[in-house]
């Protein structure tokens, strides 16, 4: 098939393949980004409420990955084998899996909405507020949020990456156009705030999911999709390979509630700040994330067709790529940190925290990527427990590192930003190294493995 990986020159074909999934996620960003331009201008209170109710589609995201890592795995895995049948259930499955997920999240959020706020301990009503009603919307509309990933997963497990960061394209360019109308208003439409702003996104990644359904149609892997091709061993070896990335990933967003439980003692600006933060930190981290997923797609079709040297050169082609993306990250987040941060919050009183927060977590920025595309390489080849055990392990000692750095008589603030950064650099290190001693020696079994 023309989109098959395991021909032709590898760095060109790695590049070209996650061009176009970079692309989708910084469109992913810049949903998120649109929303802080405009709900900065109503204030830190807003900015900390929609951060708030964000860290649940975060979470939700863990959720989301156990069929989108199942589906590239297994259609890549599939694809080097030139079974096409296999790739099909793979996705048919995914899709169905992801739906049952997806609606079961949605009901938790709205029944528990009130005590999942809660526990973040806000001391203002108003950020608590906007934190309930931007929750309650997006939980309506979380089965878009859900599916469009794992669309994009199968087929970026083909290597098609452009069809899905056309439609993401699509429905980036929905949510620009709505975002200012619903949060301010316009004629005859009333200005809703917080609300304008989720319902917004809603609207647009329901937008994409059509268009997805319409590519179905003529897509070979989820052509004359029935709810019928549910099959329970299917579904088995889609959860063995992306539950230990879900819940590496579910624990993250925990651990990062619990920093940001210590952060609100500081006040909602440190929380606005976090937030805001961490979507200008996404440039290096949803960059490299791109190389991830291209890199796993590459690997996915390379392990299933046993040809371990392109694996090998594919690694080293990724770890160039994603070394240059980390440094630039680095170099930016370091000396431009001021006129970034006071384009999304033009409050003077948040802007020497944002400034700490950026430089601080700059300094990590080339661990952090390199960590990722290792990832990527591990879940290619179906090994996803080695990066969910140490990003696990090391991101969850970020909370006694934080309650100890943040001490008065030591960082304050910064030192919750300093376990962040130092967690990172550590599981950058730790995992290349794990994976290097894993290529070296592997090998051989690998192509005995795929000859049998």
């Amino acid at each position: 098939m023309k989109n098959k990986l395991t021909e032709g020159k590898i760095l060109p074909t790695l590049v070209k393949l996650a061009i176009p999934i970079m692309g989708t996620s910084f469109v992913q960003m810049a949903y998120n980004m649109t929303d802080m331009i405009y709900i900065g201008r109503l204030g830190s209170s807003a900015v900390a409420g929609i951060g708030t109710a964000g860290f649940f589609t975060w979470f939700a995201m863990a959720l989301i990955l156990i069929s989108r890592v199942g589906a590239e795995i297994g259609v890549s895995q599939a694809i080097g084998k030139d079974n096409l049948h296999t790739a099909k259930k793979y996705a048919e499955n995914t899709i169905i899996l992801n739906v049952i997920i997806g609606i079961a999240y949605g009901i938790v959020l709205i029944l528990f909405r009130k005590p999942l706020i809660g526990f973040f301990n806000l001391n203002n009503e108003n950020v608590i507020n906007v934190a309930i009603e931007y929750l309650v919307i997006i939980a309506i509309g979380i089965n878009f949020y859900f599916i469009n990933p794992v669309f994009t997963g199968i087929y970026n497990g083909s290597g098609d990456s452009k069809t899905p960061f056309r439609f993401n394209v699509i429905g980036l360019v929905c949510n620009m156009i709505l975002d200012p109308v619903l949060i301010f208003g316009l004629g005859p439409i009333p200005a809703l705030g917080v609300k304008g702003a989720a319902i917004a996104t809603v609207f647009s990644q329901a937008v994409v999911t059509v268009l997805f359904l319409i590519s179905a149609k003529h897509y070979v892997f989820i052509r004359d999709f029935s709810i019928k091709e549910f099959d329970l061993e299917y579904v088995k070896k889609i959860c063995k390979v992306g539950i230990p990335v879900a819940l590496q990933n579910g624990m993250f967003c925990i651990f990062a509630m619990v920093i940001a439980r210590i952060v609100a003692g500081w006040g909602e600006v440190p929380v606005a700040v976090q937030k805001v933060g961490s979507q200008i930190e996404a440039i290096s981290w949803m960059t490299a994330g791109g190389f991830q997923t291209a890199i796993g797609a590459f690997v996915g079709q390379n392990y299933g067709g046993g040809k371990w040297d392109r694996i090998v050169k594919g690694y080293k082609a990724a770890m160039l790529s994603v070394s240059i993306i980390g440094i630039f990250a680095t170099v930016l987040l370091i000396f431009a940190a001021a006129p970034i941060f006071s384009f999304f919050i033009p409050e003077k009183e948040a802007l020497p925290y944002g400034v700490a927060y950026l430089r601080i977590l700059g300094v990590s920025q080339l661990f952090m990527c390199i960590e990722i595309a290792t990832a990527g390489a591990f879940n290619g080849m179906g090994k996803t427990m080695p990066p969910s055990l140490i990003s696990t392990i090391f991101t969850g000692l970020r909370i006694p590192a934080a309650l100890i750095l943040s001490s008065p008589s030591i960082l304050g603030l910064n030192g919750v930003w300093w376990s962040i950064s130092i967690s990172s650099i550590i599981k950058g290190i730790v995992l290349t190294a794990w994976f290097i001693t894993y290529l070296k020696l592997k090998p051989v079994n690998l192509n005995i493995q795929n000859t049998n």
